[in-house]
């Protein structure tokens, strides 16, 4: 009877040790059976050739441009005011319309300064028949005083009275030219030759000489100026471009920058940087014969600082900047793989850049297909290069 359950024990500790086994077993299996193919493919394909598009390095010439946003600006622009006061009788010019300097805009009541020359030219008149009387008297006295038949002090006392009258005569002078101004004022001319704008005050109202709107406003359209500002960094290389070439040529275009508006000419720079923003103002004039600018427009500048002759340029979309600074990957045809090339740049401009060191023409530089590129890469060119 004691055989039984020493049987019963054996046997639970063989079932446990078999258990085990095959634990064991199972776990071997599945550490060391073959890695899944998903993962393998994907290393492959980190592996194989990338299509990369390549431009080659051109030789040519590069036009050294600044761009800037600018403001049509006139070179003068007057408010036609009154320097009378008075009725505004008529109004002889076109809202908008071209005027010419000298024309006559609007005239102002006159009557009463008629009435004041008239007043101040017969004040003249008269001083001038009292110092006429004046000098002939003062010539009776020196006669008689050398006959001594008066007294000294009563020629003394005519020789005054002439001083005075002529001294009148002089101070009425000056008003009946002043009369005569006044009146001259109240036929309102354009000081400058340009564009009318919207007129501010209609006939038969009142204006006056401390009015601050004026009639209207005249804004000169031939030549007109363009403002805008240059950043810091360009402005040695704009100097010395001055310098050299004394007038350098300007473009005005559209918003849009597609459009070409004007030609004109750089014509100054402003004395100082402005601290605030770190720019220096220029000016540049345009001749506007058609009147395509128009003042307070806003425009797209780009002023040409000099033309580089015979310089090897790439597109500036191609350049990489690292730690060891600026580089782009060439593609040997004969290998089809890619290499890194740390280069020296240049100006730049329009999409395109100088390129000082490291390039040679010809060399094929790659402009797309750069995110996944490393040196010695395979690489398959892409067929739009042969465009």
């Amino acid at each position: 009877m004691t055989d039984a359950p020493s049987l019963s024990v054996r046997h639970k500790r063989l079932i446990g040790i078999l258990l085990l086994i095959l634990v064991l077993g199972g776990i071997w299996y599945l550490l060391s059976r073959t890695p899944p193919s998903a993962p393998a493919f994907q290393r492959g394909a980190w592996n194989q050739a990338t299509p990369v598009h390549v431009v080659p390095a051109a030789r040519g010439s590069l036009d050294v441009q600044i761009k800037a946003i600018g403001t049509v600006t006139p070179l003068h622009s007057v408010v036609v005011r009154s320097r009378v006061d008075g009725e505004l009788l008529r109004v002889h010019f076109n809202e908008g319309s071209e005027v010419e300097q000298g024309a006559l805009l609007a005239e102002i009541d006159p009557a009463p300064y008629r009435a004041r020359l008239a007043q101040a030219e017969g004040q003249a008149q008269q001083i001038q028949a009292q110092l006429a009387n004046a000098r002939a008297d003062l010539e009776l006295y020196e006669g008689l005083w050398e006959q001594d038949s008066i007294a000294r002090q009563q020629l003394t006392s005519q020789r005054a009275l002439v001083e005075e009258l002529q001294g009148s005569l002089k101070a009425n002078t000056a008003q009946v030219e002043d009369a005569r101004l006044q009146l001259s004022w109240t036929r309102i001319v354009a000081p400058i030759a340009g564009r009318l704008g919207l007129r501010r005050i209609d006939p038969g109202n009142q204006v006056s000489s401390g009015d601050t709107e004026g009639l209207v406003t005249i804004t000169q359209m031939r030549p007109i100026a363009v403002e805008f500002s240059v950043p810091e960094p360009d402005v040695p290389a704009l100097r010395r471009a001055m310098a050299a070439d004394g007038e350098l040529a300007v473009q005005a275009l559209d918003r849009d920058g597609r459009n070409l508006l004007a030609s004109g000419r750089l014509q100054t720079l402003d004395s100082q940087i402005d601290l605030g923003t770190g720019t220096l103002r220029a000016k540049a004039v345009f001749a506007n014969e058609d009147t395509a600018l128009f003042p307070n427009q806003f425009v797209n500048v780009s002023l040409k600082l000099q033309t580089l002759s015979s310089v090897i340029t790439i597109p500036s979309d191609a350049v990489q900047f690292g730690s060891r600074g600026t580089y782009v990957y060439l593609v040997n045809p004969e290998e089809n793989r890619a290499y890194s090339r740390v280069i020296t740049l240049g100006a730049s401009a329009d999409g395109r850049v100088a390129v000082v060191e490291g390039l040679d023409e010809g060399d094929l530089v790659v402009l797309e297909g750069l995110d996944r590129l490393r040196d010695g890469r395979e690489v398959i060119i892409s067929e739009r290069d042969g465009e």
